[in-house]
């Protein structure tokens, strides 16, 4: 697993620098692991979570979708198993008092043999590990950080407490006293899949959605994550994109293997390379499932899971059934091959495709980041470009009179006036046209328009390719449909 620590420190400077992503709070020296996406992080955050809704809902005529509350009944979570099992092994160092995950501990060390060429030994511990968490094997985990002489970051000592679970769910009190009674006690949901799930026959019903058939969400979850870090990759509040896909009992490994086909046909969609992707198989499943991996991406600290296909049984629904003594059942008339008679009544069973959208943030601009070595026997040129897909990109099209005088301006707003109701645009006249060239590549615009005096005589213009630096001249009237044809 090859990291490049230089590169991804260079793009969380550059999200700072161009406004895309801020630490939250900075004026208070922040909060660990929260961010605030910036003018232009929340115009390609809105991109990529409309790109996979069209993709998802519009593109899928048995797909439908909802925006579920983040409060939900305290129930729910009983129900869900994650006041059981929503855990993770921990283990704290006792000179600095810091609490580590224990996956995150051992995956360091495993960086650092990768680091040093020793893949064998580092195999190894990935295979060690992968293991004992599978058993739930906590002594183990424990005498595997002594064998391998893992260390307290802080502290420089292996003086280290038994490894124990600890909950991620964050809890808070509802209603207008707060007691501090369990009755008050509410989380904040660390997935949107429950408000699907409890959804399920109000769609159902509603939509006369007939199986097999989905549902799909976007919206925030919360986890108290002990251990948050690698910028935006592991957040505390995050946001997802999942949908729940509703089958026959029996039909869920056939479905299993089309959802992963279809979401990897998704990922590749953006235009990154093949090669830079890889699936990954559970070793441990969670408590609700059969099957399940992870569509990881090459990022700079390697691969690392940014989307989950999941094959959740009917563990969900049967258990809301059982907790909420409500029906979860689906009545199925067509025929069964096999029998003759109608399916009939059953709990359906659930494929889950659940990712991460500040993990494609940052999967787009990890893949999208260049620094470009321009310079020539004459000169010293450099640039740095996100090649953003252009379906992304925060603005499409920046609108660039060449002086602010003569009338160019004027054309120029004309031009902007008729692009604006059909994508994003920006308009600039301050500085040089090269360093407003650099600084709409540094945010990833692939369309630059400079209206110059020859626009007054012919109305043409020069237009600008971001990825080639190649210009080409167009008339004005060409220039909204060139636009259109890019971001498709």
């Amino acid at each position: 697993m090859a990291t490049d620590n230089n590169r991804f420190q260079a793009i969380i400077s550059h999200c700072k620098e161009y406004g895309f992503i801020f630490p939250s709070s900075e004026i208070y020296d922040g909060l660990a692991a929260v961010y605030d996406y910036g003018q232009w992080g929340s115009e390609l955050k809105k991109n990529i979570k409309d790109y996979w809704w069209k993709s998802m809902i519009q593109m899928y005529e048995n797909i439908v979708g909802i925006d579920a509350a983040i409060f939900m009944h305290p129930t729910t979570w009983k129900a869900s198993g994650h006041v059981d099992n929503f855990s993770d092994p921990m283990i704290d160092n006792k000179d600095s008092q810091k609490r580590y995950r224990v996956d995150h501990l051992i995956e360091a060390r495993i960086d650092e043999l990768e680091k040093a060429g020793q893949q064998d030994q580092a195999d190894l511990l990935q295979q060690q590990m992968d293991q004992l968490l599978a058993n739930s094997d906590f002594d183990g985990l424990k005498t595997l950080i002594e064998n391998n002489k893992i260390v307290c970051a802080i502290s420089g000592t292996a003086n280290w407490t038994d490894v124990r679970q600890f909950n991620l769910m964050f809890s808070t009190e509802y209603g207008a006293i707060s007691d501090g009674s369990e009755e008050n006690k509410i989380y904040l949901r660390p997935e949107t899949a429950q408000g699907i799930f409890v959804n399920f026959l109000n769609v159902q019903k509603t939509g006369r959605m007939k199986i097999p058939f989905g549902i799909a969400q976007i919206g925030k979850a919360f986890r108290n994550e002990i251990v948050a870090r690698q910028f935006i990759f592991r957040m505390r509040e995050f946001e997802q994109m999942e949908m729940q896909f509703f089958i026959r009992p029996g039909s869920q490994k056939e479905w299993y293997e089309y959802w992963k086909e279809e979401r990897m046909k998704w990922h590749l969609s953006l235009g990154i390379p093949a090669d830079q992707y890889r699936f990954h198989d559970h070793v441990k499943l969670a408590h609700y499932a059969d099957a399940a991996c992870d569509i990881e991406f090459n990022f700079p600290i390697g691969f690392k899971e940014v989307e989950g296909i999941h094959s959740r049984t009917d563990f969900d629904l049967r258990n809301h059934q059982e907790y909420s003594r409500k029906k979860m059942q689906y009545f199925d008339a067509d025929i069964d091959p096999e029998t003759g008679k109608a399916y009939g009544n059953y709990i359906p069973y659930v494929i889950e495709t659940s990712i991460g959208v500040d993990r494609t943030v940052m999967m787009v601009l990890s893949q999208a980041y260049e620094e470009q070595d321009l310079s020539t026997e004459e000169r010293q040129d450099s640039r740095v470009v996100l090649k953003l897909p252009a379906k992304l990109a925060p603005i499409k099209l920046a609108v660039l009179p060449l002086v602010k005088k003569d009338g160019l301006p004027d054309i120029a707003r004309e031009l902007m006036n008729g692009c604006k109701g059909s994508f994003r645009c920006f308009y600039e006249e301050k500085d040089t046209i090269g360093k407003r060239y650099r600084r709409m590549d540094a945010i990833g615009t692939p369309f630059c328009v400079t209206i110059d005096h020859q626009t007054k005589e012919d109305g043409t213009v020069t237009i600008r390719h971001r990825d080639t630096m190649q210009q080409e001249r167009v008339h004005m009237n060409e220039v909204k449909a060139m636009v259109l044809g890019a971001i498709g």
